[in-house]
């Protein structure tokens, strides 16, 4: 089973000033098979995209990239800084990049023909249920995939994420069923309502409205799995990763 840490996780250190590319060696010593870095935590490019290449090859690890944008823009275009990514992605040594749909139903050129310029063959691309209900609905993420398949695109894959369904209301085992014939990531985390009614992502798999055990019965298990949600101490990632295994 391979299992990644996306680096939400260390959110607490982060806002500290903590390095993603400090986070790799941290990762690879909670024995994880590899680090998901996001976007928005860096804070100079030049310098940490190298870095978290050369100290993952150097802890062994798998780099996967986490996006906060869209493939297709509100108007239905193409997002002009997909090439950009995948190529911070490149400098990284990345296996996969996800990205959240956005309005592919406003979307009418040539799939095959814009998305086959980025480099495919080489990252694999993925979207996954984001918190929206543009690119957060079962239908909008098959709608996409189809349409990729029938395009040829069949490097496009998707990432099932547990804690999002809350946010959009969908029944996430419903979801996993309609949808595990693409997965080829999951993201696992839990989430409840607060004490003011608010949705919120808890700090441990076992602790809110989702039976991940169950929901993941329905999931494929040749897949990367990440953690994804704040954690206070790495002995709580360790208790996490311990359940997480002990179950999978």
């Amino acid at each position: 089973m391979t299992l990644i840490l996306n680096t939400w996780i260390f959110e607490n250190d982060v806002k500290k000033g903590v390095s993603q590319v400090d986070l790799v060696k941290r990762v690879a010593a909670l024995g994880a098979d590899g680090i998901e870095v996001r976007r928005e935590y860096f804070k100079d490019f030049d310098v940490e995209l190298a870095a978290v290449a050369k100290a993952a090859r150097e802890n062994d690890l798998i780099v996967n990239y986490s996006v906060p944008d869209v493939i297709f823009e509100a108007d239905g275009t193409i997002n002009p800084k997909l090439p950009q990514y995948f190529a911070e992605g490149k400098q990284m040594g990345i296996v996969k990049i996800k990205f959240n749909t956005g309005n592919f139903s406003s979307y009418h050129g040539d799939l095959a023909k814009d998305l086959s310029k980025l480099p495919l063959a080489e990252i694999k691309m993925n979207v996954e249920n984001d918190q929206t209900p543009v690119s957060g609905t079962p239908d909008a993420i098959i709608k996409f995939l189809t349409a990729a398949r029938n395009a040829g695109l069949n490097s496009i894959g998707y990432v099932y994420d547990l804690g999002n369904w809350a946010f959009t209301g969908f029944d996430a085992v419903l979801a996993a069923k309609q949808l595990a014939s693409y997965c080829d990531y999951i993201h696992l985390k839990n989430s409840m309502l607060d004490s003011e009614g608010h949705m919120i992502t808890t700090d441990d798999l076992d602790k809110g409205m989702f039976n991940w055990k169950i929901i993941c019965s329905y999931l494929p298990h040749d897949v990367q799995f990440a953690l994804e949600f704040p954690m206070a101490s790495d002995q709580d990632v360790a208790a996490q990763i311990k359940l997480f295994q002990e179950n999978i």
